[in-house]
């Protein structure tokens, strides 16, 4: 794909030139894609070559591709509980996968904590989720009891593919760990029987949400939160006749559920444009960590995985359009995160935000469009609260303690290193002392563990 360097410095100042247009009738649609351990090198953009992604390739190339594209945790929940407050979940409890007992209602997103469709409801967004909620299976926090308007998929972190297995009511039928892969799925309330792939049937979904809402005056989030190519690896032949050329077999089938997914962005985008959307609708694509270890996904050139405090579980393939707002086809180089999505929005539909519960996330626009100069965050952080591992990037700079908490922290220079192989603490002592303080400070400000975990067996009691 070619896309245009975007230089420090210059690259502002290009953009800097360029106009967009400041007037704008409506605020604007948001739609977030989300997919689930897709591991960072495995899109088009990010150098991906038996796998390919035209369809997600496209935003990056109509719009930014993030190059230090970041998520809040190397996990799934509390990467999503992040995402979707735009707050270090941290600050919430939210250090770990919860549990998917529906009796535990504290087992989820706080209800002081707003999320994206409770910001956006008081301005008048409808709002949908589509796909992987785990935030909670409690009906305290059903997507409906939190904002949304809508929801099709499923409470728990992960599903089986194929609907001839959803052979459980509900929750309540549950036996065993991972008896939950294979629950009915819900529609708004009510469980659902489906014919189809779940990837697809996800992004049909998507496409009859945004048809629905072209008719509107209202603008609407779509929160499309795929729960595809986490495990179990499972793909049907229309899929995996694409990858004839993969001989590992783990790793074609990874390519045939990333290519489904493709699939449906494409579908998606399309449906968009056909609606004549596209200039007024946001569209972010991310995974919500780095590729696990697990699904044959690939991480290179970055170290580590899913679960991990290097690069591969916190950095991912991260791309932002917004056709006429801001620039096509360039790459910015500073690091954001995805807590910045809520702020975002927010700052462009004047929805209003808790005094009490300051956001860490910023306002991407300004420095997107050259308006505001350096980087968005003077530093990001991340904890592992069960295992001791943290990290803290500060510019080009990351300190990082990778689990067990005896591990001494190392520090590594990542626009000369960003495979985090050359140590440099024993160079620049003074600098990860500092970091290591700077870190210190911000943990203090957070909480401990507030739930069950995923581990809790709690279908004993069905």
């Amino acid at each position: 794909m070619n896309m245009t360097p975007y230089i420090r410095g210059i690259g502002l100042l290009c953009v800097g030139l360029m106009s967009f247009n400041p007037l704008i009738a409506k605020a604007p649609n948001l739609v977030v894609i989300l997919t689930d351990d897709q591991g960072y090198q495995d899109v088009g953009f990010n150098g991906c070559e038996d796998i390919p992604t035209p369809n997600i390739d496209s935003i990056a190339s109509n719009g930014i591709r993030f190059t230090n594209g970041y998520v809040s945790y190397p996990v799934c929940g509390p990467s999503r509980a992040g995402l979707l407050t735009g707050r270090y979940q941290g600050r919430f409890g939210f250090t770990t996968n919860p549990t998917i007992d529906p009796a535990v209602p504290h087992a989820g997103i706080p209800l002081e904590e707003k999320n994206i469709a409770e910001v956006l409801s008081p301005v008048g967004y409808r709002s949908m989720i589509i796909g992987k909620w785990h935030m909670g299976s409690h009906p305290q926090n059903h997507p409906l009891n939190r904002g949304f308007d809508e929801f099709f998929g499923f409470l728990s972190g992960g599903h089986n593919y194929f609907p001839e297995n959803y052979t459980l009511n509900d929750l309540s039928e549950v036996k065993k760990k991972w008896d939950w892969y294979r629950t009915k799925l819900i529609h708004n309330r009510e469980r659902v029987d489906i014919e189809q792939y779940l990837t697809d049937e996800l992004s049909d979904r998507a496409v009859a949400f945004v048809e629905r809402q072209a008719c509107s005056d209202s603008p609407f989030f779509l929160y499309l939160a795929y729960n595809a190519p986490h495990t179990p690896l499972q793909a049907t032949e229309k899929y995996l006749s694409r990858f004839t050329h993969i001989k590992d077999k783990k790793r074609r089938t990874y390519a045939a559920m990333v290519s489904s997914v493709d699939d449906g962005v494409g579908a998606l985008l399309s449906a968009i444009e056909e609606k004549g959307l596209t200039e007024e609708t946001i569209i972010l694509f991310l995974s919500d960590n780095g590729g696990a270890t697990n699904n044959a996904s690939r991480n290179l050139p970055l170290r580590g995985n899913k679960g991990t405090m290097w690069e591969g579980g916190v950095r991912v393939p991260f791309a932002m359009q917004w056709k006429g707002q801001i620039p096509e086809g360039i790459d910015y180089d500073e690091p954001v995160i995805s807590l910045d999505i809520l702020p975002t929005i927010a700052a462009l539909s004047n929805a209003p935000l808790s005094e009490e519960r300051p956001l860490d996330g910023v306002n991407l626009i300004p420095y997107l469009r050259g308006e505001k100069d350096g980087a968005p965050h003077a530093q990001l952080t991340w904890r592992d609260f069960r295992s001791g591992g943290f990290a803290i990037r500060q510019g080009d700079l990351k300190l990082v303690r990778e689990k067990p908490r005896t591990n001494e922290p190392k520090l590594y220079d990542l626009e000369k290193d960003i495979s985090e192989k050359r140590d440099l603490r024993g160079k620049y002592a003074n600098k990860a002392d500092s970091m290591q303080a700077a870190w210190d400070e911000w943990e203090s400000q957070l909480k401990p563990l507030a739930f069950p975990t995923l581990g809790d067996v709690w279908w004993e009691k069905n």
